[in-house]
């Protein structure tokens, strides 16, 4: 769609700013944000956006910056519009122009002091494990399968008990960063296990680059007894980071919730946007202290 710049000059008194809540299936895309290689969300969504408004370039900046194969069941997305969809609108338009990997699932209206990333007041990561031994395709893109050994869940909440609160974690920070500091406060984790899946969920005011990641490889080595407690807690506590060499794959976490001082999206606040799998624990992987 193409306008005159005459016309885009009398849009520009409409400009208003719109803030998306979309999913994404991360298998598909190189990462949030657009990459010299690869197809990215932002990429995606930027095209479809332009194709439905004059104002150009279209500049789509989202609460968090998910790599390449991560997941989000509720990213927080805004962009400034001049045309004439209404924000209510804006979820059917952008789907019929969108592949089925990407779906809006609301839209809202914001001032323009509104911003997706800086005005967020947390972040919510969950990380999946399957802890069979038999592979299953259809937990296959959403879990790490981690099958060698039964993880000790029990020690592995002991290990994340020291993480609240504000801390430099720095040895959970994968290099390439362009953060000033690696400090950041995490405020809430938790850790289920149900039947051979543990589900883990750390929320934090703001993550490192790689860091739930790096932070699950660890609790993963804690789990099979290949790292004690007191150890985990040095590395991260001296800022370690040459000590901290295992990563999860990125397949298995999903970015579940962004957080704001006032609710902006009806359905925001509804975790299980990205399920919980449920399955009976008929075949655990051997005990390593048997």
């Amino acid at each position: 769609m193409l306008y005159e710049p005459s016309l885009l000059k009398s849009h520009e008194s409409n400009k208003r700013r719109i803030a998306l809540n979309l999913q994404y299936d991360g298998l598909s895309f190189c990462g949030w944000q657009k990459q010299s290689k690869g197809v990215s969300v932002q990429s995606v969504l930027e095209e479809a956006i332009s194709s439905l408004d004059p104002l150009r370039p279209i500049k789509a900046v989202a609460a968090g910056r998910t790599d390449a194969r991560v997941h989000a069941a509720a990213q927080v997305v805004h962009f400034d519009a001049c045309g004439p969809i209404p924000p209510e609108s804006w979820p059917s338009v952008l789907n019929s122009r969108l592949p089925n990997t990407i779906r809006v699932i609301e839209a809202a209206g914001r001032p323009f002091t509104w911003h997706a990333c800086y005005s967020a007041i947390y972040r919510r990561y969950r990380y999946t494990i399957y802890n069979g031994c038999n592979p299953n395709l259809f937990l296959a893109p959403w879990c790490w399968h981690r099958y060698q050994y039964r993880l000790d869940d029990c020690r592995m909440r002991l290990a994340m008990e020291g993480l609240i609160g504000s801390h430099d974690f720095a040895a959970f920070q994968r290099s390439g960063s362009s953060r000033a500091h690696s400090r950041t406060t995490i405020q809430e984790v938790d850790l289920d296990r149900v039947g051979d899946l543990l589900v883990l969920e750390i929320q934090a005011s703001g993550f490192l680059y790689g860091m739930v990641r790096l932070l699950v490889g660890q609790l993963v080595a804690v789990g099979e007894h290949r790292l004690s407690l007191e150890e985990f807690e040095s590395r991260w506590k001296e800022r370690r980071r040459e000590d901290v060499k295992e990563a999860a794959p990125a397949h298995g976490l999903c970015l579940l919730r962004v957080g704001y001082e006032e609710q902006l999206f009806s359905k925001v606040g509804l975790t299980e946007s990205f399920p919980r799998f449920l399955l009976d624990s008929t075949n655990p992987p051997r005990d390593p202290l048997s």
